[in-house]
């Protein structure tokens, strides 16, 4: 019997979460809609391909939301099995507060698994095919910025002139190898600047041994600097973006390849943060169950009594704050970035052990 009640906890339980994805999934499809409407305005296709596009992009939303997804449904699942009365049945059968707490957080830890073994290989791709499609109708070409084996290559508009910039993938806040052209409006050669090492940092880019190439009525000049500057709408940070984008890698890569990866060229820094984001995520589902079923237990001993729950809503809101700010400050390098990611984490466990203490067992 009790293997029944165990199969039938989780069950409804899985239930209740799919419920909910589903519910985000609604929205988000209508929220979202109206974003690919808004940009294909312009454009002649077909009717449905802001459809399509909503329909692919808002999965990996989803996952961006699954740790207040489980919040939700936990609460929600543990009102609804006091309602019909299935919290009691358990509680006859020898299941207490804590263990049904375990049962329930444990799965979602299993889910977290399962997420980043099926769904974000999924996610990832569907994100790749947006991104593809979208980029196909582009219609800012005043920038644009692509990555391919030859190297990287920048297209900007600068006070209606056109730069373009080919170079050597970033090594830490460094571009090698760079060459900048500059066209006028007629996009006629005026001038080309060859770098062996350029600071990317900030949007000042500093260039070090630099030669200058000036073309003007035919006439060609030619001058060297140790140093030059310019200034551009990317700096560090906005093009190593595009090389790690956390809905396109996959987990498995990260796992199996990373070395690969570091030798491929890609900053460890941004795999640091892919990996321990994502290796978080199942202990974040765990402590996300583990606080809405405290909050909704002790909801339970007083009815009509929402505290706990507008409770536990705040410090889903601020976890996802606290989130953003620990990320941020290590990226800055105020502290370790590895610890950046697992600070949320540490500090929810410590929430969800106080909890856990004040549980009333009956």
């Amino acid at each position: 019997m009790n293997k029944i009640l165990l199969n039938h906890l989780i069950k409804n339980f899985l239930k209740t979460i799919l419920y909910v994805v589903l519910i985000i999934y609604s929205f988000g499809i209508i929220l979202n809609l109206f974003e690919e409407i808004e940009f294909f305005k312009n454009i002649e296709v077909n009717f449905l391909m802001p459809l399509m596009l909503t329909s692919i992009i808002v999965p990996s939303i989803i996952l961006k939301l699954l740790p207040f997804i489980i919040f939700i449904a936990s609460i929600w699942f543990i009102v609804k099995i006091k309602n019909n009365k299935d919290l009691l049945t358990l509680k006859v059968y020898g299941y207490s507060n804590i263990r049904i707490f375990f049962i329930l957080a444990i799965t979602s830890f299993v889910l977290g698994w399962l997420t980043l073994v099926i769904a974000n290989p999924i996610t990832s791709s569907m994100v790749k095919y947006y991104e593809k499609i979208k980029s196909n109708y582009a219609r800012d070409i005043d920038h644009l910025i692509s990555y391919n084996k030859n190297g990287l290559w920048i297209k900007e508009n600068i006070e209606n002139n056109t730069r373009i910039i080919t170079a050597k993938k970033p090594d830490k806040f460094n571009l090698k190898d760079v060459t900048i052209f500059h066209l006028d409006q007629d996009y006629v050669l005026k001038e080309k600047i060859v770098s062996s090492k350029v600071d990317i940092e900030t949007n000042e880019w500093l260039l070090n041994d630099v030669i200058i190439y000036r073309f003007k009525d035919g006439i060609f000049k030619e001058k060297r600097l140790n140093n030059y500057s310019i200034n551009s709408t990317y700096n560090f940070e906005k093009i190593n973006s595009l090389f790690i984008n956390l809905d396109t890698i996959l987990f498995i890569d990260l796992v199996l390849k990373y070395k690969k990866l570091i030798e491929t060229g890609y900053n460890s820094s941004f795999l640091d943060e892919s990996l321990h984001s994502m290796l978080s995520l199942p202990f974040f589902l765990f402590l996300m169950t583990s606080i809405a079923s405290i909050l909704g237990m002790h909801t339970l001993k007083r009815s009509n009594n929402y505290k706990h729950i507008l409770v536990g809503l705040v410090v889903t809101v601020f976890v996802y704050y606290f989130k953003d700010l620990s990320i941020a400050l290590g990226k800055t390098d105020r502290i370790p970035l590895i610890l950046s990611v697992w600070a949320p984490v540490i500090a929810l466990s410590l929430f969800t052990f106080i909890g856990v203490l004040q549980i009333n067992e009956k």
